[in-house]
């Protein structure tokens, strides 16, 4: 017989149930130190969760024994009420038919013909940056993460009204889920009250304005070779395509994955950068350096000190920094026996900034990712990892890679030495990220 994980009892979460609906990391930090890698916390008198920061369980689970784990409810079946069942929120033989047909639509190649699309809306975003003033750079940062996805997807045949629809109910949906998530003792009042009905509401609002974006496009016989066009394209093995609810599931699932966790990524990446001037300075030689290449992605081929420059930013604030499984049969991990139906949840805040992993790893150091090896350990998992990693990985590198650049060859960061505050909901998000920017063109 296996060991037992240790344990947190129900009544130490009850009495930190206030901050943990504020901030859950230091109370798990504090488990972390106090009983190990791996704990198990009780959430009721019948329920309970494994937290665990222990990169080699992790790699066991998602990749080593991944036949043996699969997304837990928390996506499969609490967002997948405002989403439907995409590529993020489904499991088994339908995720590994929808993950097949799309794939191809994710290829560096597709991608290519992408970009010029991409950098249009960089462009378009970041002369909206005020100069001279301290202000909050993430919504600057949440709408062009979000244009981006629409142009990728749409090209220009959008108006403006639906954006900016789809993005709220986007992101008042997320504010929703997470309430249910962090507050379960209120589900009976999100029922009594409407909340839940009104947000269901607007995901069939959400879905009645993608239908008609699909309809017109068929209708319009016009090809822009965006993402839609290849999504329409995409064919099973029998020749069939996408039904249009299953259409608008993925759709949906690229709004949700594709704009916060990139706005969240760019707006640390800038924190960070506020906080490091030698850091901009280099990157600003390395951007005008890339200047005379045309080709978009051979450009984003040579900026490899921005690459590193992201990907430091990732591992500090993991977008997605949590990763959940359930386990589906028993299973065992070293000396410890995991029953089946275990819930589990990978803090991969905890693992990039675990001392046995990572030398001094509270600091900004972009030159650990000089060596790319780094990027692909079983100890860095921004995108996740195994057959369900991120399958826009690639399209949020080169879009971050791209922004980066273009910010620091228009604007200089001020120096600032606060610490920078976060507010961890589904996704790690940044909180009042205020910053001053100065037009290059003033110094140079």
């Amino acid at each position: 017989m296996g060991k037992a994980f240790p344990k947190v009892s129900i009544f130490q979460f009850l009495r930190s149930a206030l901050s943990i609906l504020k901030n859950p990391l230091p109370f798990h930090h504090r488990n972390f130190e106090s009983k190990g890698n791996t704990f198990q916390l009780k959430i009721g008198f019948t329920r309970s969760v494994l937290f665990s920061r222990d990169a080699h369980f992790a790699q066991h689970a998602l990749q080593k024994n991944q036949k043996k784990y699969q997304k837990s409810p928390i996506q499969t079946r609490d967002l997948a009420k405002y989403v439907g069942q995409g590529l993020l929120t489904a499991n088994g033989k339908h995720w590994a038919k929808q993950r097949k047909l799309i794939q191809p639509a994710f290829q560096k190649k597709t991608l290519h013909g992408l970009l010029q699309k991409v950098d249009e809306v960089i462009h378009k975003e970041l002369v909206k940056i005020e100069t001279g003033k301290a202000f909050d750079i993430f919504p600057i940062f949440n709408d062009l993460a979000f244009n981006t996805v629409v142009q990728a997807l749409f090209s220009n045949v959008i108006d403006q009204k639906a954006i900016n629809r789809l993005q709220h109910i986007t992101e008042s949906n997320q504010r929703m889920m997470v309430k249910e998530l962090r507050q379960p003792y209120l589900n009976w009042w999100f029922h009594v009250s409407g909340a839940l009905k009104s947000a269901l509401k607007q995901s069939l609002e959400a879905r009645q304005i993608l239908s008609k974006l699909i309809d017109d496009r068929i209708a319009s016989g016009i090809r822009h070779d965006d993402l839609l066009d290849m999504l329409l394209d995409a064919r099973y093995e029998d020749d069939t395509p996408m039904s249009r609810e299953q259409l608008i599931d993925e759709i949906l699932i690229l709004f949700i994955a594709g704009h916060e966790t990139t706005s969240n990524a760019l707006t640390f990446t800038a924190a960070l950068l506020a906080r490091n001037p030698e850091v901009q300075d280099k990157l600003y030689a390395e951007s005008l350096a890339a200047d005379n290449e045309v080709d978009l992605l051979e450009k984003i081929k040579t900026l490899k000190y921005t690459n590193q420059v992201v990907n430091e930013a990732m591992r500090l604030y993991p977008p997605a920094y949590f990763i959940d499984r359930i386990s589906i049969e028993k299973d065992q991990f070293d000396d410890f026996e995991i029953e089946a139906g275990t819930n589990i949840l990978f803090s991969i805040f905890e693992i990039h900034r675990h001392t046995d992993f990572w030398e001094r790893p509270e600091e900004f150091n972009p030159d650990r990712f000089a060596d790319d090896s780094l990027k692909y350990s079983p100890y860095y998992y921004p995108f996740g990892a195994g057959p369900r990693m991120c399958i826009g990985n690639n399209f949020a590198m080169y879009e971050m890679i791209l922004t980066v650049s273009h910010l620091v060859k228009k604007f200089k960061i001020k120096k600032e030495t606060a610490p920078i505050a976060i507010n961890p909901l589904i996704t790690l998000k940044p909180k009042d990220v205020l910053l001053t920017f100065t037009p290059r063109d003033f110094e140079y």
